[in-house]
């Protein structure tokens, strides 16, 4: 009996030490440079708002907080490098619709569990997406670009920032639920498919407001539709999907932080409160705005949440639209 008193005297002892540890760790937390993973190229949507983020929290913290961008297999390569990174809030990745999608785009083959090997931080952003043509293509709204489409099948290519992404997601949806036979065109990432669809190479694509509005301003691009629920403010006068009849066209790109499973809770929330202050801040706000993303903050538990029940939609959707990655 005393052995196994003492026993549990040792372990007890070691759970406070572990627990004390990890609130110091919490208190001191940062005390080096933090990696912010974007799985994005740079000028992205998400590496617009990763920077924006970064700087502020930079700010905050008297420690750099450091951007690093790795794109490539639909986010996986950046996400993979944060799942085995060490538990202790030093690398992070911005993560965003793509997370939830892989699970079932890749099935099996991902590297990580997208819920269980990440301890979620806090929602950022959400981005609602547009669907914009080059402006010399005939249509001037969606019902002449679907007429277009349908009049010849095959003839209308979109493009996509990749396999699996976002935009292809959304490029599926548009063919299921309008009955057209539009073509994918892949690319590497959001410059280089909105650049082609600017000079005329494909016309038309489904793109965050961030990469686009600038271009869309200057005429470069012009804007037909949100693929979002509602209308967004820096775009008032583009009617939604669902305006047009197409159901519950929900393509809004959302963003937030996560780390790898096992961070510290103390760590994790102390993050997740210097966001929530920042995304309050009328200046941090009016910058995002300015970009066409909307502040949206969920805490831990919630975003953890979150990210399960989108892993669970996309699932449907995917199955619905019989989407494949090649």
């Amino acid at each position: 009996m005393r052995f196994h008193s003492s026993l549990s005297k040792l372990l007890m002892g070691a759970m406070l030490a572990l627990a004390g540890s990890a609130g110091a760790g919490a208190q001191t937390f940062p005390d080096k440079p933090v990696r912010l993973v974007v799985p994005f190229p740079p000028g992205s949507g998400t590496d617009i708002i990763g920077r924006l983020l970064a700087q502020e929290l930079t700010n905050a913290w008297g420690q750099t907080v450091l951007v690093d961008n790795r794109p490539g297999a639909s986010t996986i390569v950046g996400t993979e490098i944060v799942a085995k990174s060490p538990p202790d809030g030093y690398t992070v990745v911005m993560a965003s619709n793509n997370h939830a999608m892989n699970v079932s785009l890749f099935h099996n083959k991902l590297p990580f569990d997208a819920v269980k090997d990440f301890s979620a931080v806090a929602e950022v952003a959400m981005l609602p997406f547009v669907l914009v043509v080059n402006p010399q293509f005939p249509a001037k709204d969606v019902k002449e670009l679907l007429a277009i489409a349908k009049a010849k099948p095959q003839s209308v290519t979109y493009a996509s920032t990749g396999n699996g992404t976002p935009p292809h997601v959304a490029g599926e949806l548009l063919k299921q639920v309008a009955k057209v036979d539009i073509v994918h065109v892949p690319y590497k990432g959001s410059a280089a498919a909105v650049a082609d669809v600017v000079s005329g190479q494909v016309p038309m694509m489904f793109v965050n407001v961030p990469s686009a509005i600038s271009l869309v301003r200057a005429g470069k691009l012009r804007a037909l539709a949100v693929g979002a629920p509602q209308r967004i403010g820096m775009m008032p006068e583009l009617p939604t999907m669902k305006e047009l009849g197409y159901g519950d066209f929900d393509v809004s790109l959302w963003m937030g932080l996560l780390a790898p499973a096992g961070t510290p809770a103390p760590v994790i929330d102390k993050m997740s409160a210097e966001i929530a202050r920042i995304l309050k801040d009328p200046a941090m706000r009016k910058k995002m705005e300015e970009q066409g993303a909307e502040p949206a903050y969920r805490p831990p538990a919630e975003f953890q949440a979150f990210v399960a029940s989108e892993v669970a939609r996309f699932a449907r959707i995917v199955s619905d639209i019989g989407l494949k990655v090649d």
